[in-house]
């Protein structure tokens, strides 16, 4: 359910209509009063759980505070209208609330197929991109292509000279015969690789790729390792269907066990509970609960669905290399290959131990802009005479609801990024001049 700017002037508005007092309803809501006051100011978003507390504790429908699927269709619409350049001139976008009332059904339809075009060039982008990058279907496609050429090579033989020693003919049948299996064993291993490929996805050709689809599946969240006394973590990976290799149950378990690492430094009863009065700010909430940010970023990406806002974390090496990735809504990520350069992940890596925080703009045929914090810190595991290991990570949040500056602009990779005039762009998108 799309929530707007005023769902807090709804649930202060809602407040005084029935004579509650604000420490009141904050009690009721299970939250500080100075949080309550900042989302009715509009200062602080509100999560499903904690709008269905406030509706009950108001005695409405949490249709009465937050936006329904009106608001849904206005958004789908702008995104029509900032989409396509009319040569006639713009879309009359002060105009949509007329629109849909005098059309609803063709407003219903132009926002449907906008969201369907979005979703196909976004299937497009990653097909592409895993084309370009996807080793094992590289491997097969230039296997397919080696088979056939042999075929047709040995066919031409064959076919363009008429006198031919029985014996050498004989090795070239038997040579087409040969290439004709391998040929048909490539195309059907490339035909079963593409048919695994899930519905959301382009089909999982790497260990990291198979513990992300799980973690996907759990929504990042394992309870399990938040109880007092959690099972062993093999129990957790045991039979999981998207763990079919060994390496990603073994990079599953380092992840399970770097969790209950976390969970036990930060509780989820004590981390929700600062991050209800100290609103998600990851510096604020580092130094009230005494831990260092790497914890906090990652407890962000762990809390249970639909708790506090909509979040996105990414991790990388020393070589820039994406080591975990959880999506945020809107900000693309890359499958393979590397990411954007201007990302902060990577100004943190090359500025160890120093937070940044920085409001970007994600390129796309409509930008959307998110709040990043970035931050990475060496480690030592193999003691003072073994190497130096470094991770950043930047955790991404919603924007502000004031911008203090210009945002940063950024974009997914450059193989997919619509920025023609990026002066950081390594090689030509596939989507310029589209």
């Amino acid at each position: 359910m799309a929530r707007s700017a005023l769902t807090g002037t709804r649930v202060r508005e809602r407040r005084l209509l029935i004579g509650m007092k604000q420490a009141g309803l904050a009690r009721a809501a299970g939250i500080s009063p100075a949080y309550l006051n900042l989302i009715e100011h509009n200062r602080r978003r509100v999560g499903p759980e904690l709008l269905s507390v406030l509706a009950r504790a108001l005695g409405v429908e949490e249709t009465a505070l937050a936006e329904g699927a009106e608001s849904a269709l206005f958004e789908g619409l702008r995104e029509a209208a900032a989409a396509v350049t009319i040569e006639d001139g713009a879309a009359e976008i002060g105009r949509i609330e007329e629109f849909v009332g005098r059309f609803p059904g063709w407003a219903a339809l132009v926002s449907a197929q906008q969201g369907r075009i979005a979703g196909l060039e976004r299937a497009v982008e990653a097909l592409h991109e895993r084309m370009a990058h996807d080793p094992f279907l590289s491997a097969s496609l230039h296997e397919v292509v080696s088979a056939v050429t042999s075929v047709r090579s040995t066919a031409a033989i064959l076919a363009e000279s008429e006198e031919i020693e029985p014996e050498w003919r004989a090795r070239f049948h038997r040579n087409v015969f040969e290439d004709s299996i391998r040929l048909s064993e490539a195309a059907a291993a490339l035909v079963a690789y593409l048919d695994t490929s899930q519905e959301a996805e382009t089909g999982l050709s790497s260990p990291q790729e198979e513990v992300e689809a799980w973690l996907a599946r759990m929504h990042y969240h394992l309870a399990p390792m938040e109880r007092a006394h959690p099972p062993a973590p093999e129990t957790l990976v045991a039979g999981v269907p998207e763990l079919a290799s060994g390496a990603a149950r073994q990079l599953a378990l380092a992840h399970i066990r770097r969790y209950r690492s976390d969970a036990l430094a930060l509780p989820l009863d004590r981390f929700m509970k600062a991050l209800a009065e100290s609103g998600p700010d990851p510096a604020a909430l580092a130094h009230g609960l005494g831990t260092g940010l790497g914890a906090v970023f990652r407890r962000f990406a762990t809390l249970p669905e639909g708790v506090g806002p909509p979040v996105g974390l990414v991790a990388c090496d020393a070589s820039g290399t994406l080591t975990f990735r959880r999506p945020a809504p809107g900000f693309a990520l890359p499958r393979h290959g590397a990411a954007c350069p201007l990302w902060p992940l990577y100004e943190a890596l090359i500025r160890p131990m120093a937070p940044i925080r920085a409001v970007v703009e994600m390129a796309g045929r409509v930008p959307q802009r998110f709040t990043t914090y970035a931050f990475s810190e060496p480690s030592f595991p193999g003691g003072f005479d073994g190497p130096r290991v470094v991770e950043a990570l930047m955790l991404i949040l919603p924007p502000p609801e004031v911008l203090e500056s210009v945002p940063k602009a950024i974009g997914p990779s450059c193989r997919i990024c619509p920025s023609a005039d990026c002066a950081a762009r390594r090689e030509p998108s596939i989507l310029v001049g589209r």
